[in-house]
């Protein structure tokens, strides 16, 4: 099996949406999902794109993982990048793709010339933590709260 990564196009979208509500299957939220491949589009591939992604495909053909980032200003570091998600599909999972998907989303960061890449993992996530300490030796704090306000 040849996995190769690369930008996301439009087309990717449905596969992309696909991914993101298999992740919130695995993260036991799935009817939190709300966006539709409309947005996706729009804040993806319209006049001022709000996002990028990377896709992992199998064989040339199949989608079978995801790094979705963006970028984020620190008052204090100045140019960041987040990244939003790594998904790869279930049956998919340990063969590398992982490391795959962050390891172009870094190259990214260091080609923006970013000064940081920040992203959270669940605290029950543990083959995510041991993914990003183990391979990167990246902090992972547990001393800021999330804050957040949704809008319907």
């Amino acid at each position: 099996m040849e996995v190769k990564v690369r930008k996301a196009t439009k087309e990717d979208l449905p596969a992309i949406l696909t991914l993101i509500k298999e992740l919130a299957d695995y993260e036991r939220a799935p009817d939190e999902v709300t966006i539709s491949l409309k947005d996706l589009e729009e804040d993806g591939f319209g006049n001022s794109p709000l996002y990028e992604a990377f896709i992992a495909e199998k064989d040339d053909k199949m989608i079978v993982g995801m790094a979705f980032f963006y970028f984020a200003y620190s008052t204090w570091k100045g140019k960041c990048l987040y990244l939003e998600d790594i998904i790869v599909s279930e049956n998919y999972r340990r063969q590398g793709i992982g490391k795959q998907l962050f390891d172009a989303v870094l190259e990214k960061a260091k080609d923006l010339g970013v000064k940081r890449l920040m992203w959270q993992v669940l605290e029950w996530n543990t083959p995510a933590i041991e993914f990003y300490k183990s391979k990167y030796g990246a902090d992972i704090s547990n001393e800021w709260l999330n804050g957040r306000i949704l809008f319907e």
